[in-house]
């Protein structure tokens, strides 16, 4: 786009993001440490078969809500679309309470991906201090986003590359070490899928885990609606990018922890100590270092930092965007809704790199238990927004029919309507819920483990209530639900 400035002169957001940043975004979204450390874990608490069931349950959840959102983003293609969907098709308060929501899991998840980082440093370095390295990771992040949008969108394509073509080479090793092309040491075969317990283990219990760990692993793939608002042609790159997740979902994720389970038995006790802290004992370490190759834990910490660099810029562009997004809608500071003239919405990237600094806390503990406090705090976040699009979806295309309107007028239909956004509202409550259950079953309540898992819950509630009474909202309607500037959006975005 070589427009910038609308009539009045005032700049706008750019559409500087080509159809391949947008597929490998949508690709490198749910890639991280979620399948390179904690697969090992799932693999090991619920046996082979659990973990894929439990992977293949919330890929699905997942699918279905990239669906809804690809419906909603390709109609109505705004930076910060979740906030927007919310007001629009729920409650004003609805979507303000979202927006702030989404910001804030993105803004602490900086934090939580600089913590990471100081421990993977760590492996090489370890002698210098964690914060040193959060500093270096934080001003790269803040250069890339502050630059522009194509700053951005390159560095997450070439890092999503890389993370791609390393589960692709592990994929291949594995297939290779299974048919006897490498060793694949002793220990692997088809026996392990039915070795002691095996396929299935732990029951219920262990398959609820292992729903909350690929819950985590698959946060990022709603990035596609956040970048639609700078996407060159939305309503034909964001439909193409979500038929896409449907295969990166079984490539990426299920092959891969079926390689696991033939490769590794689940009872090696490597599996369940495997953490952030530790890349020697991630299962991709494992089964590469079966193969042969003996430099196989330094090149999995190479794209382990890969991916954690990659998942704190997504973060900053995310939340920046949110904030943006709320302001220019009235629902935060107006300060915020000021661009650069090339585009970038500076003072809310300030904003969000403030609450990035989060991760210098390591100076005053252990960087491990500084990791653990930002996790459990951003965690349940990511649920609530998924919700909210699951929630904001049913209720656009029922107030879209309601007026009358054609389905024809979608640039992109999902086809899973209604069962798939009723699905994934279903199973995101049961995951939600089900997060930090172990809490209420032991001999003495952990009300502290209890607080800090649940507490983005009531935040949330409060955050909408208060607003709603506040400012007097009510659920919006379907005879009064507002579609023209979706449509002025739209062409608005063909035109440039």
């Amino acid at each position: 786009m070589t427009t910038t400035t609308d009539a009045a002169g005032q700049p706008h957001l750019r559409r500087s993001l080509k159809a391949r940043h947008l597929t490998m975004i949508a690709i490198g979204g749910s890639i991280g440490t979620g399948l390179f450390v904690a697969s090992g874990a799932t693999v090991a608490n619920a046996g082979p078969g659990g973990a894929i069931l439990g992977y293949m349950l919330i890929g699905l959840m997942v699918y279905f809500l990239m669906t809804s959102l690809g419906e909603l983003a390709a109609y109505m293609p705004v930076s910060g679309s979740f906030a927007t969907y919310g007001a629009r098709f729920v409650d004003p308060a609805f979507g303000f309470a979202l927006g702030w929501n989404y910001w804030y899991n993105w803004a602490v998840t900086i934090a939580v991906e600089l913590v990471a980082a100081q421990l993977i440093m760590a492996y090489w370095f370890p002698d210098v201090p964690g914060m040193y390295w959060s500093a270096a990771f934080l001003a790269i992040m803040f250069s890339l986003n502050y630059i522009s949008v194509k700053g951005f969108g390159e560095a997450e394509y070439w890092c999503s590359l890389i993370k791609v073509v390393t589960v692709l080479v592990f994929i291949g090793t594995g297939l290779a070490m299974i048919f006897g092309i490498l060793k694949g040491g002793e220990q692997a075969g088809w026996h392990n899928l039915t070795m002691g317990e095996a396929p299935f283990v732990g029951g219920l219990q262990a398959m609820i885990g292992v729903m909350m760990v690929a819950g985590f692993s698959f946060q990022g793939t709603e990035l596609i609606g956040v970048a639609a608002g700078e996407s060159e042609n939305p309503h034909k790159t964001i439909p193409r990018a979500i038929k896409q997740v449907f295969w990166r979902i079984l490539l990426f994720y299920v092959i891969a922890i079926f390689l696991i389970g033939l490769l590794i038995p689940y009872t090696d006790p490597k599996l369940l100590k495997n953490g952030i802290e530790d890349i020697g004992l991630s299962p991709f370490t494992l089964v590469f270092e079966h193969a042969g190759l003996a430099f196989a834990a330094a090149l999995m910490n190479a794209v382990i930092l890969t991916a954690i660099l990659s998942a704190g810029n997504s973060g900053m562009y995310a939340s920046t965007r949110m904030l943006y997004t709320m302001a220019t809608e009235g629902r935060a500071p107006k300060i915020f809704a000021k661009l650069s003239a090339n585009g970038v919405p500076r003072n809310a990237l300030y904003a969000t790199t403030v609450v990035g600094m989060l991760c210098f806390l390591t100076a005053l503990g252990k960087d491990q238990s500084i990791y653990l406090w930002l996790l459990n705090l951003s965690g349940m976040t990511g649920f609530i927004a998924w919700l909210g699009i699951a929630i904001s979806h049913y209720r656009f295309r029922k107030g879209f029919i309601a007026q009358g309107h054609s389905l024809d007028e979608l640039p992109y239909r999902s086809p899973f309507f209604p069962w798939g956004p009723l699905f994934a509202f279903a199973l995101c409550v049961l995951v939600m819920t089900g997060q930090n259950y172990q809490a209420f079953m032991a001999d003495r309540i952990d009300w502290l483990g209890i607080v800090a898992t649940y507490v983005g819950i009531p935040l949330f509630v409060l955050i909408w209530w208060g607003y709603r009474l506040k400012h007097r909202t009510r659920f919006v309607r379907y005879e009064e639900m507002s579609f023209a500037d979706a449509d002025e959006a739209l062409l608005h975005s063909e035109k440039r």
